[in-house]
């Protein structure tokens, strides 16, 4: 065979290789590119009711932002602390305590559907002990701030001098539905550096590095 037609040949069929490991671009993003992310999760949680309207910090169900490099998802356990007592919203117990006092009798016990996800991960039975018969079942949450492996994030120095959570998740306090809120990529990291180099943080000077080895170990 002629060797430039066997060097086409096989160009070609390095180019179509090339072609066939490379994402399409319905499936490629970019690092920080997911902003407005909002994924339904497996419990309706709502961000805008637990941190907004009932006040409850941060730092109480993602404690591991003040201890580790990771803030964490907070385990069912962590939900059972308040929902062990706390069934559903106030307005539906409300009304049934209300509707139990007109038929003179006591009031139902009334779960919301959502919290009843959290008693059948902990495979909780009626009276909030477990039920040995039926599993136990991990909650899947969806994850919506990622950043690649070669990128060394510490929630504790952020969370340690004083950076609110909202500057770089938004206003979680009024989410029902948790999203990806702004861009998080290096840009946007190195930008919020320079600025806070500025301007200091919760009235504190801070020296937030810019330096490239800092963040890319």
């Amino acid at each position: 065979m002629n060797s430039r037609v066997l060097t086409v040949i096989l160009t070609i069929g390095l180019i179509g290789s090339l072609l066939a490991w490379i994402p399409t671009a319905a499936t490629y993003h970019s690092f920080g590119g997911n902003r407005g992310y909002e994924p339904a999760q497996p419990i309706a949680f709502s961000h805008g009711l637990h941190a907004g309207d009932l006040a409850v910090p941060c730092l109480y169900c993602h404690w591991g932002a003040e201890t580790s490099r990771y803030a964490g998802i907070p385990s069912a356990s962590v939900c059972m602390n308040c929902h062990r007592i706390v069934t559903a919203r106030f307005g539906a117990v409300l009304v049934e305590s209300q509707i139990a006092l007109k038929e003179q009798r006591l009031p139902r016990r009334i779960v919301s559907p959502e919290i009843e996800k959290v008693y059948a991960a902990l495979a909780l039975d009626q009276t909030m002990q477990r039920d040995s018969s039926k599993p136990l079942k991990p909650i899947a949450w969806n994850l919506i701030h990622t950043i690649p492996d070669f990128v060394y994030f510490d929630h504790r120095a952020h969370v340690g001098v004083g950076v609110p959570c909202q500057r770089c998740h938004g206003p979680v306090e009024t989410m029902e539905r948790m999203r990806q809120d702004v861009t998080i990529n290096m840009g946007w990291c190195v930008n919020c550096h320079r600025e806070v180099n500025l301007t200091g943080v919760a009235g504190r000077k801070v020296a937030a590095s810019t330096d490239c080895s800092i963040c890319h170990h």
